[in-house]
């Protein structure tokens, strides 16, 4: 299902003026299989479900990545969404965010090509410790104490509390979101919540990725990015998480 669809949407990005270079040799397809074959033949199962690779490196020659430079990001991301949803028609499990690299091998001839996977942890993101706050009196130089700002939380259905930081949030189903919900009527990457640009206190805003029922918040569609306040409360499908600070 997953490589028909692929299948569908290159058809459509490869009309018009490119389709001619698309006739003959290497067909991007075949790059959608052969990643997907590296996904089943790599998987391992772990205590949690299957894993699977998440960083591809595809390698083609020089003549066919030359045919596929018009639409490689496009590919790019294309293939990204293959290895997505073959993870969710199998129940694999990403133990990272999802890429893929495109390379040339001189050596290599036209019509062959190498994609190799591998299970990359994302890096855990540095937490800065927390500057010292004077007990008393004007600091040295009258510069002015720094004070530790309330930290803004999601309040999960589970019960669960995740801290946000400097980097999005996506919410959905795929299992490399950040909060991942079991939920149908979520889509598998429905929204997010990421630091809105400006501010003395950190703020978040939260917007809709293209999901299918659309996202409400405090019971009301979102459209465009809305800024989050302490109570407001984030509905995607069926599942309501709540936004704090403290």
């Amino acid at each position: 299902m997953g490589l028909q669809q692929f299948e569908r949407r290159l058809e459509r990005m490869v009309e018009g003026v490119f389709a001619r270079a698309f006739r003959g040799g290497l067909q991007p397809v075949e790059i959608g299989r052969r990643l997907t074959r590296e996904m089943d033949l790599r998987r391992t199962v772990a205590p949690k479900g299957t894993l699977t690779p998440n960083e591809f490196v595809v390698v083609l020659s020089p003549a066919d990545r030359s045919r596929f430079a018009s639409i490689e990001d496009e590919l790019i991301d294309e293939l990204v969404t293959v290895a997505r949803d073959h993870a969710e028609i199998e129940r694999y499990s990403f133990v990272g965010p999802v890429t893929v690299t495109m390379e040339t091998d001189e050596e290599m001839s036209p019509g062959v090509v190498l994609v190799s996977g591998e299970m990359t942890r994302a890096p855990a993101a540095a937490t800065p410790p927390p500057a010292p706050v004077p007990s008393g009196g004007p600091p040295p130089g009258g510069a002015i104490p720094v004070r530790d700002t309330p930290r803004a939380r999601l309040l999960l259905p589970s019960g669960q509390v995740l801290t946000l930081g400097s980097s999005p949030v996506t919410i959905g189903r795929l299992p490399d979101c950040g909060v991942v919900l079991a939920d149908p009527n979520v889509s598998r990457v429905h929204a997010e919540i990421r630091p809105a640009a400006g501010g003395v206190t950190p703020e978040y805003e939260i917007v809709d990725r293209g999901s299918t029922n659309g996202t409400r918040v405090n019971g009301l569609p979102l459209s465009g990015a809305r800024i989050l306040v302490p109570g407001d409360t984030v509905t995607v499908g069926a599942t309501t998480i709540g936004f704090e600070r403290g």
